[in-house]
């Protein structure tokens, strides 16, 4: 008797292959949420992607403009939080340990209100104190669906290449 493994590789089963590509791109909008992230997130956007879009904060005050003025593409042209998220499959948010993560809050509640997954990443840089990562983490824990204190640039790269960017 035939493994499943040798019976999927016989000629009779063949004809019930699909070739296509199994996965397709997802639409990922990447947002940096502090000075420090965007130098991350401007390296990354040079990278080739299928279908990512980087965009920044551009006043860190969340109060200061109404939801739709205050996020830019890497041109500096502001951009519709709403209108990104909606055409959005995943959002991803970059921060850097011990900067203000407050605006995620703002990016959360957008997605709730759109139906979509939110994921933060936090650049723990070299190993940030814990009193530093807190003040970034803390404010992210209720907004997110998945949190990660990433090791690095390059882990946010594997992230992004893991969601299908």
């Amino acid at each position: 008797m035939l493994s499943e493994s040798a019976r999927a590789t016989t000629r009779e089963e063949q004809r019930f292959r699909i070739d296509a590509p199994n996965s397709k791109a997802r639409a990922i909008k990447v947002i940096a949420l502090d000075r420090a992230s965007e130098t991350v997130l401007r390296r990354l956007a040079q990278q080739p992607w299928r279908s990512a879009a980087f965009m920044t904060v551009l006043n860190k005050q969340p109060s200061a403009q109404p939801v739709g003025g205050w996020l830019a593409d890497l041109a500096g042209e502001t951009m519709s939080l709403i209108e990104q998220i909606r055409s959005a499959d995943v959002v991803v948010t970059l921060s850097s340990a011990g900067e203000n993560s407050e605006m995620a809050g703002v990016v959360a509640e957008a997605c709730r209100a759109q139906g979509k997954q939110m994921t933060a990443l936090i650049l723990d840089a070299a190993g940030a104190p814990a009193a530093s990562l807190l003040k970034t983490l803390v404010p992210l824990r209720p907004c997110a669906s998945m949190l990660v204190v990433a090791s690095g640039e390059e882990y946010v790269e594997a992230m992004l290449t893991a969601l299908r960017a």
